[in-house]
């Protein structure tokens, strides 16, 4: 799987959460400028779980102190390609 590739089913499914189009979506937006609440993060890393069989290191009651960089749609998906590249190891 490229890096495009998981760029862009990363911006489909947080697409999905915020309810828009995935070309209205940024590397540079946060969830929040998307419209995605605490709620929607947490379905969309299941989501993101689901999409590629990774498991991601996040904790849904302390966001700031996971390894996994939620801050940015472009963090999300370095953070989702580093998450593959390993499980390929």
């Amino acid at each position: 799987m490229t890096h495009d590739d998981i760029r862009t089913r990363v911006h489909e499914i947080i697409a999905e959460q915020a309810m828009i189009d995935p070309s209205d979506i940024t590397d540079d937006a946060s969830p929040a400028d998307l419209g995605v609440d605490s709620m929607g993060v947490v379905e969309t890393i299941f989501a993101i779980e689901e999409a590629f069989d990774v498991q991601v290191p996040f904790n849904a009651n302390e966001p700031g102190k996971s390894d996994f960089d939620i801050s940015t749609v472009g963090a999300i998906v370095q953070a989702v390609q580093s998450l593959v590249t390993q499980q390929q190891g």
